[in-house]
């Protein structure tokens, strides 16, 4: 796995924004999204297809909702970003714990001046696997609803689903299997849109195939491109089953037939999930996902996140948790019904 330095501010970095910037400001900047770029013409395969091929990089540190302190501000302006930027710098700076999901909650809103984890446990990853972070004006990676928030949850999905408030280290310690999909080291699954943390991807292309190399646990995608139909409603895989085609430049991907024991945000053997691949410069891919699942969300959502053209290579993901870390978890979770 390769070390990538720096930055450890987390997906729900408009948090921050809400503790010193008056939600009172309601002026917006212009939209950083293609509608303002100038139209341009991608590059073509030798068989005449838009060339998406190269290493991209999801570092965006926007959040995937919008947080309600900032409901109805879609946009920050650039002198908003810039202090955004500062502040940070100053809280993730360091070698502290790295700020994944809920830790950051806490460290905001405790009003802390660097982020340190609080609890007395060790093998915590820290900021020196998390990579420098990509900033834009927007407030949330969802583009719809307009709210910028993740639909409501059906009322069988509240029935299923874990208390979002607990915290998520509360996890089983019974066995391998209490443990997530990516601590036992079998998959980060797809769509993956968790940032900077090894979220790099590699795209191959062939008249009737593109392929998508994920760094995290080297997750390979093999998705034709030659008009066929999803496989049979009875074979269901981690990654789902993936068919694609091309709308003028943009890869459209089209996937069903999850595993039920897949998990996207709770969502499990009934998501759909349509993908677009739009190149709209030569640094720069806007990847759209429509997520839909009638029995997790009340309606579709799409979030748009644009990825970046990196000259970096994709390394090997070691992946120690389930060789290594998964018999210390497991052996500390006895050692503590001992009492020791």
């Amino acid at each position: 796995m390769k070390r990538r330095l720096q930055m450890g501010v987390v997906i729900a970095f408009v948090l921050l924004v809400a503790s010193w910037i008056p939600v009172a400001q309601a002026q917006t900047a212009p939209a950083k999204t293609t509608a303002g770029l100038k139209k341009w013409t991608p590059p073509r395969t030798a068989d005449g297809q838009p060339d998406l091929q190269g290493v991209w990089a999801n570092n965006n540190v926007t959040p995937l909702e919008r947080p309600v302190a900032l409901a109805g501000k879609p946009f920050l302006t650039d002198a908003e970003v810039a202090a955004l930027k500062v502040k940070a710098t100053d809280l993730f700076a360091g070698d502290g714990d790295a700020a994944f999901g809920d830790d950051v909650f806490t460290a905001v809103l405790s009003g802390v001046q660097k982020f340190t984890s609080n609890d007395a446990t060790t093998g915590n990853y820290n900021q020196f696997w998390i990579a420098d972070r990509d900033f834009d004006n927007r407030t949330s990676l969802i583009t719809d609803p307009p709210d910028g928030r993740l639909p409501p949850l059906t009322s069988e999905a509240q029935k299923r689903l874990p208390d979002p408030q607990l915290d998520r280290r509360q996890r089983g310690s019974d066995g391998p299997e209490d443990r997530s999909l990516s601590e036992r080291c079998l998959t980060f699954g797809a769509p993956r849109i968790q940032a900077a943390y090894n979220s790099y991807f590699q795209i191959f292309q062939t008249r009737d195939y593109v392929a998508i190399l994920m760094e995290t646990i080297h997750d390979a995608r093999i998705i034709p491109l030659d008009g066929r139909s999803h496989v049979g409603q009875n074979i269901r895989q981690w990654l789902g089953d993936s068919v694609g085609h091309w709308e003028g430049d943009a890869l459209v991907v089209d996937t069903t037939n999850y595993s039920p024991k897949s998990d996207f945000r709770g969502s499990h053997e009934n998501l759909h999930v349509v993908e677009r691949f739009t190149r709209v410069s030569p640094n720069r891919i806007d990847y759209e996902i429509t997520v839909n699942d009638p029995t997790t969300w009340t309606r579709p959502w799409t979030a748009m996140i644009p990825l970046k053209l990196t000259h970096e290579e994709i390394y090997e993901y070691a992946c120690h948790e389930a060789n290594e870390g998964m018999v210390g978890i497991l052996a500390g979770a006895r050692l503590q019904e001992k009492g020791r």
